[in-house]
């Protein structure tokens, strides 16, 4: 890897990032032959960015949240030839970066960059989106639909979790039908996860299992929000339990693709974006997009 590209969104999180663009910018030219650094000022800049680069650099740098990376994926998804991708964490949650070992401080994950060590990581698809870390319906939608930009930005990850125990009262049931190899459901549900890495809010709780180079994706189907059993599971995968299909209230499965139906039509929050609704179909691309990583084992920092 010799040429990079930097793309900074300045105002992810709390500016975190804004500060330290020459710092970054000197200690990538260090190592890389060309480095050319890009800000981003609106939604969209970073797609553009990468439509007229890719074919010219070996490395593309996001710095950003979660919503930065999932538009410069969503970029880079799509193409035939794919420059290796890394991620200066600079958001609220940055549950990719978390997942691949990056240090959440970002200038200790940029000397990891530098360390050049990469995997070829899966990403998921449905209809003509992608997405690294899950797809929702229900209740996890609605997390996201509801979160307050203030309370984000003061409270960080914290306020994912707040607004997910005011949500949870809500109980709002929807008929969901599910099509796949492994499994079939047509009933009700209050909240449906697709999980593709472990992390979601910062914090390792529907999956801590899940594997980005296993080619499977993480499925769990709640269908009644009962406190009891939202909570259990939580807790339950937090302390590294296995999931227990002998609650009747909670569907768990792993496959490569399905296809997704509902009544009414939900929205479906894709790495905290909610950009469409369903009928979904939803596939793995495995190995798809090779990464820098931070660690060896993936999600230990």
């Amino acid at each position: 890897m010799k040429t990079v590209a930097v793309i900074i969104n300045p105002n992810a999180g709390n500016q975190k990032l804004k500060n330290e663009i020459n710092t970054i910018e000197a200690r990538l030219k260090d190592v890389f032959e060309e480095v050319t650094v890009y800000t981003t000022a609106k939604e969209g800049d970073g797609k553009k960015i990468i439509e007229k680069i890719y074919s010219k650099v070996d490395l593309i740098i996001g710095g950003g949240g979660d919503g930065t990376i999932f538009e410069l994926v969503n970029a880079l998804a799509p193409l035939d030839h794919r420059p290796t991708f890394a991620v200066l964490p600079g958001g609220t949650c940055n549950d990719f970066s978390r997942t691949i070992g990056m240090n959440q401080n970002p200038l200790v994950a940029l000397e990891q960059i530098v360390q050049k060590q990469t995997k070829t990581v899966d990403v998921g698809k449905y209809n003509d989106y992608y997405f690294l870390n899950f797809w929702g319906i229900g209740l996890i939608s609605k997390v996201a639909e509801e979160m307050d930009g203030g309370n984000k930005k003061l409270l960080g990850k914290m306020s994912y979790y707040i607004n997910t125990s005011k949500v949870v009262f809500q109980n709002e049931t929807f008929q969901l039908k599910i099509t796949s190899e492994e499994m079939n459901y047509d009933g009700e549900a209050v909240m449906m996860v697709v999980g593709n890495g472990p992390f979601l809010g910062g914090m390792k709780s529907f999956f801590p299992h899940a594997d980005i180079q296993n080619g499977k994706f993480d499925v769990l189907i709640i269908k009644l929000a009962k406190l009891q059993h939202f909570w259990t599971w939580l807790e339950t995968q937090m302390q590294n339990d296995y999931p227990d299909n002998r609650n009747d209230e909670v569907i768990y499965f792993r496959t490569s693709k399905l296809h997704v139906e509902s009544s009414p039509e939900q929205n479906i929050d894709s790495d905290g974006e909610v950009l469409t609704q369903t009928p979904s179909e939803i596939t793995i691309l495995p190995k798809h997009l090779n990464v820098v990583i931070g660690d060896e084992a993936f999600g230990t920092v």
